[in-house]
C-alpha cells in the first residue's frame, strides 16, 4: 500500500516537471522572440555603409515630425482655473466615478483616442463623488455626466450617454 502511494506522488511529480518544463520552454521562447524582434527593429534605424539612413529610419522621422507638428486637444484632471482656456477651447467637465462601468468605458477609450481629440477642445476629469458643489451648480444627478462650459464657468450645454470620444465631440455646441 505505502509504495502505491510513493508510485502515484512520483507520477504527480514527473508531471508537475513535464509543465515546468513546459512553461519555462515557453517563456524562453517568447523572450528570444522579442529579443529580436527589439533587434530587428534597432537594426533597421541604422545608418547604411554609406552614410545615408534606410527607409525606416526616413518614416520613423517623419512620423516624429507628424506628431510634433499636430496640435493635439488635452483630457486632464478638473482644476478650477482650467475654466480659463474656454476662452480659445471648448472645455468639457467629465464627471466621472471610478466605479461607475459606463465612466471607465467612456474613459479608457477617451485614452485610446488621445491623438484624436482635437486641437480645440479640452475634456476634464471631473470627480463625481468629491465634487459636490459643482454638481449642485450645473444639476448633476447621476455619473456620466458632460457639461460644456464658458470661461467663467456657466453652462453652455449639457448632455450623458457619450460612450466615446467621438460621440462626445459631436455633442459640443
Amino acid at each position: 500500500m505505502i509504495m502505491t502511494k510513493n508510485k502515484n506522488i512520483g507520477s504527480a511529480n514527473s508531471w508537475i516537471l513535464v509543465i515546468i518544463f513546459m512553461v519555462v520552454i515557453g517563456v524562453g521562447v517568447y523572450i528570444s522572440k522579442n529579443t529580436s524582434q527589439e533587434k530587428s527593429v534597432m537594426e533597421g534605424d541604422s545608418m547604411m555603409e554609406d552614410g545615408q539612413t534606410n527607409e525606416g529610419d526616413t518614416m520613423m522621422e517623419d512620423d516624429n515630425m507628424m506628431m510634433e507638428d499636430k496640435v493635439l486637444g488635452a483630457y486632464e484632471v478638473y482644476a478650477p482655473e482650467k475654466l480659463a482656456e474656454a476662452d480659445t477651447k471648448n472645455v468639457v467637465l467629465f464627471f466621472h466615478a471610478p466605479w461607475c462601468p459606463t465612466c471607465r468605458a467612456l474613459d479608457e477609450d477617451i485614452n485610446d483616442s488621445l491623438s484624436d481629440i482635437p486641437e480645440d477642445v479640452l475634456i476634464l476629469k471631473t470627480d463625481y463623488d468629491t465634487n459636490g458643489e459643482l454638481k449642485k451648480k450645473y444639476g448633476v444627478t447621476y455619473q456620466h455626466t458632460l457639461v460644456q462650459v464658458d470661461s467663467a464657468g456657466e453652462m453652455i450645454a449639457k448632455w450623458s450617454g457619450s460612450n466615446t470620444l467621438e460621440s462626445l465631440i459631436s455633442n459640443i455646441k
